[in-house]
């Protein structure tokens, strides 16, 4: 009797085994590899990009801010960077470069300093970067290890084409204001930041600055910088700011902020992909954030600056092939993606959720928009040209005035009775 049942017994845990085992090479198969090897693997790209930390400093959003020597950051992974000279300062910055607020003006509001939420809790020491630590569950939100951190193609506003075919095929939608035809050396703009609605979490809606180069081929240059919504790349909701760079459309180059080597931070202050605080409210306060990027006319290198203090690194030209001399197009304004199926349009909100037309407190926009020309000097763009791909569903509309300079406001819900 007891053989009996300790043999029932025997059998009962082997079914249960071989349950748990086909379980398991269910899971290997749906992900492709085997799960010790895809394991190993996110293990390994963990080990890459987070560097030995000197301090770390918990967010109240839940993000863990990694202070990392200068000198061991992500960057110098890079085959061309093993014995670079770090570049503590730009060579010249653009001339005629003026302060401003960091709230939008109104008579109603107080001046107030926009900053990033982790600051709360702690700030990193000189001769370190704050950089966020990428976490497993990040990278198991990717298509793949490889593609973790890196836009899918098709992602740049093309203003000469509104092919719905094309539309429907890239799933990126935009709505925007744009300069070409000249030599462009750097952008600049304030952009009201807001928390837009994201609809489903493989969908973005961001908010930035595009400095391209070369065609909108294979070869196409970018460089990117604002404030993005990315449950994908995140893991919540909330506005982060960013910067994104690709020397090849997207293909094989580049990536979000500091998720590969590239860019080459020196400032201790802000973190790329960190959340940005306090956000503006409809019909309430308006907060907006100043980023600047140009080509540093002796070095060759492409920098960036957030707000009027903080100057937070360079892109080095040898990772561009076009950009290497200058761009030859400027964009600003906002891209979401619409992954709903079946001819149906997501809820994804662009900006502040709003149409153009409500304006100030209601509608998101980008004012003082400038550009870098040949003399390293920021002007006004001339011949600023706008498009949308659908213009019920994110829409655009420009002005000028002596406060904001040009600007434009842009946005929208989309999916709405005229946006199906």
């Amino acid at each position: 009797m007891v053989l009996s049942l300790t043999m029932a017994a025997q059998d009962s845990r082997g079914r249960v085994l071989m349950l748990f085992i086909s379980l398991m090479m269910a899971l290997s198969c749906a992900s492709g590899m085997p799960i010790s090897r895809q394991r190993l693997e996110v293990r390994k790209h963990l080990q890459r990009l987070n560097k030995p930390a000197l301090k770390s400093i918990k967010s109240p959003d839940g993000d863990i801010i990694d202070c990392v020597h200068v000198s061991h950051q992500p960057a110098f992974d890079h085959p061309y960077l093993k014995n670079h000279t770090i570049q503590l300062r730009p060579t010249f910055h653009p001339e005629g470069l003026f302060g401003e607020s960091k709230v939008a003006s109104s008579p109603s509001q107080k001046n107030s300093t926009i900053t990033q939420l982790w600051h709360l809790n702690g700030r990193c020491p000189e001769n370190t970067i704050p950089i966020r630590r990428t976490k497993k569950d990040d990278i198991l939100r990717a298509s793949s290890v490889k593609r973790y951190g890196k836009k899918k193609l098709r992602s740049i506003p093309q203003p000469r084409s509104a092919d719905p075919d094309l539309i429907n095929e890239s799933g990126h939608q935009h709505a925007i204001a744009y300069v070409e035809g000249d030599k462009y050396y750097g952008a600049k703009a304030t952009i009201n930041v807001w928390q837009p609605k994201i609809q489903q979490p493989n969908e973005f809606s961001l908010s930035q600055i595009w400095i391209l180069g070369g065609s909108f081929g294979e070869d196409l240059n970018s460089i990117e910088a604002g404030w993005q919504v990315s449950p994908d790349l995140y893991g919540d909701s909330n506005t982060r700011l960013f910067t994104y760079w690709t020397s090849d459309a997207y293909q094989a180059t580049g990536c979000y902020n500091l998720l590969c080597s590239g860019f080459i931070q020196i400032n201790s202050e802000i973190a790329m992909g960190a959340s940005i605080f306090p956000i503006s409210g409809y019909r309430g306060s308006q907060y907006d954030i100043s980023i600047l990027v140009w080509k540093d006319p002796k070095e060759g290198n492409w920098w960036m600056q957030f707000g009027n203090d903080y100057v937070l690194g360079y892109w080095p030209s040898f990772l561009f092939s076009y950009l290497a001399d200058s761009a030859s197009m400027i964009e600003w304004g906002g891209e979401v993606v619409n992954s709903e199926p079946n001819g149906e349009h997501t809820s994804t909100q662009m900006g502040s959720g709003h149409f153009p037309e409500e304006g100030f407190g209601k509608s998101s926009y980008f004012r003082n928009i400038q550009v870098v020309d040949g003399s390293n000097n920021l002007r006004a763009p001339k011949g600023v040209g706008t498009f949308t791909e659908q213009s019920n569903c994110y829409d655009v509309q420009n002005g000028d005035n002596g406060n904001w300079g040009k600007y434009f406001y842009y946005g929208g819900p989309g999916k709405n009775p005229n946006c199906q």
